[in-house]
């Protein structure tokens, strides 16, 4: 046995032994209802989900750990441990805020109590984020911990503490203290593998950009019976307008947009697609690239909602003024404010019989294409042959992770790797979150042993 494969199942059977402890780690933290919107949960269980962070990575041998408050006014965790001198610097990230439960109803477990179920663990966070946080805590203790050999990389750790609710706190961190970022290989632990067991580097995330367009085209409603007919309809108008946002293929049609784009990394075969999302048998899916191409390469349109009378209670009237919520997923290569002006000049010119169209434009996120040819992918790629014993493949997502963007335009030099143990069977933001623990054991050694090699690969 190489000396390689010797380190590699020491530290498999160890991360092997403190799996009890990452379950234990995972059940307090789902415990803690750490929504960021004091609207909904009182934010002390925010606090507590942080001050537990605090505890526990200090005790997992990082120094100086500590709350500090962000320009949203929620607080994120950081701390950092030294390493030998002249070695790389490794970022961990994660966050420790989740998802609201959505409707309690449709859980088969409570949401806020880890739950074993046929080898899965639910509850809300067991995967986004809280999961990757379990995952962090073991390769560290794996590695050492206080009182064991110190660190074999310069660490720095930050914890977020508002992700889900996108009011880009730690994003404006970043410039007022750098020296909490800087790095040479980020490891941005919010994604996770294409399939369960694959090993999966997300490497491309689509911006966004969301607009409100509004078409009127009467003073006020008119009766149905009597004008009906030559009356310009505003809600047909609007139908109008959205249906040429796609063809008959379901392509998404922007004026202006490059719909031809194709994605050179994983595949995502069709019929894993269909069931993943949950389609309807006869029910085809849309566009005419393939899945990988239409999700990750190319423009993707979703109208999000619409402001109209509803079918309950609504009475015999053409409509005067009415709107919808258009989303448009952004593809890397194209800059999201252009996508949202060419979104916008299409609604516009799209509206039929002269009506008035106003469009407000809402958030927008640039995508991301992480810089995969250097020396910590290499490494990453060595520590998930050995963790899983498959080679390690790319791809992409179809949200955006804004803070991405910022560290890239800050710290050029540095690579950004999203991994984590968020694959699709988890369901993260849905009822039913769950996790399989087998990810966090086997993604926990990855992270150990990326940590191990990093520094003699470059």
């Amino acid at each position: 046995m190489s000396a390689e494969s010797a380190e590699t199942a020491a530290l498999r059977a160890r991360i092997r032994e403190l799996m009890p402890r990452a379950k234990e780690d995972l059940t307090r933290l789902v415990a803690m209802r750490s929504v960021a919107d004091p609207r909904q949960f009182p934010p002390e269980e925010c606090a507590e989900a942080a001050d537990f962070l605090v505890r526990a990575f200090t005790d997992a041998g990082l120094r100086d750990m500590r709350r500090v408050t962000t320009p949203d006014g929620t607080d994120a965790v950081v701390g950092h441990a030294p390493g030998p001198e002249g070695a790389p610097t490794v970022l961990l990230y994660c966050h420790y805020d989740v998802q609201p439960p959505l409707d309690d109803a449709a859980w088969r477990t409570p949401p806020f109590e880890l739950t074993e179920r046929d080898g899965r663990w639910y509850g809300r966070g067991a995967a986004d984020c809280k999961g990757n946080i379990a995952m962090h805590l073991t390769a560290l203790r794996a590695l050492g911990g206080p009182g064991g050999r110190d660190f074999p990389v310069n660490l720095k750790f930050v914890a977020e503490g508002s992700e889900e609710q996108g009011t880009g706190g730690l994003e404006q961190l970043v410039p007022q203290q750098p020296e909490l970022f800087d790095a040479d290989a980020l490891l941005i632990c919010d994604t996770g593998n294409f399939a369960l067991g694959l090993p999966t580097a997300t490497t491309s995330l689509r911006g966004l950009t969301n607009v409100v367009v509004t078409v009127s085209t009467l003073k006020g409603e008119m009766h149905s019976g009597m004008f009906g007919g030559p009356a310009p309809d505003a809600l047909a108008a609007l139908v109008r307008i959205l249906d040429s946002l796609r063809d008959d293929a379901g392509n998404t049609t922007v004026k202006g947009l490059d719909g031809e784009g194709s994605w050179d990394g994983v595949a995502y075969p069709v019929e894993q697609f269909r069931a993943d999302v949950g389609a309807l048998d006869g029910v085809s899916l849309l566009g005419t690239g393939s899945v990988a191409d239409e999700l990750w390469a190319r423009p993707a349109v979703t109208v999000l909602g619409i402001d109209c009378p509803p079918v309950v209670g609504s009475s015999a009237a053409v409509q005067a003024t009415v709107r919808a919520r258009v989303s448009l997923r952004v593809p890397p290569g194209t800059d999201a404010e252009k996508a949202r002006a060419a979104l916008t000049d299409h609604l516009v010119s799209a509206a039929p019989w002269g009506a008035r169209v106003e469009v407000e434009p809402e958030s927008a996120g640039q995508p991301f294409r992480a810089r995969t040819d250097g020396p910590a992918y290499r490494a990453l790629g060595a520590a998930f042959r050995q963790a899983y014993g498959k080679e390690m493949v790319q791809s992409g997502q179809g949200g955006s992770i804004p803070l991405c963007n910022v560290l890239a335009a800050r710290f050029p030099d540095a690579e950004i790797a999203l991994i984590g143990v968020e694959e699709p069977g988890c369901l993260i933001h849905a009822p039913n979150e769950s996790v399989d623990p087998t990810e966090i054991e086997n993604m926990a050694l990855a992270e150990a042993l990326f940590l191990s090699t990093y520094a003699t690969s470059r």
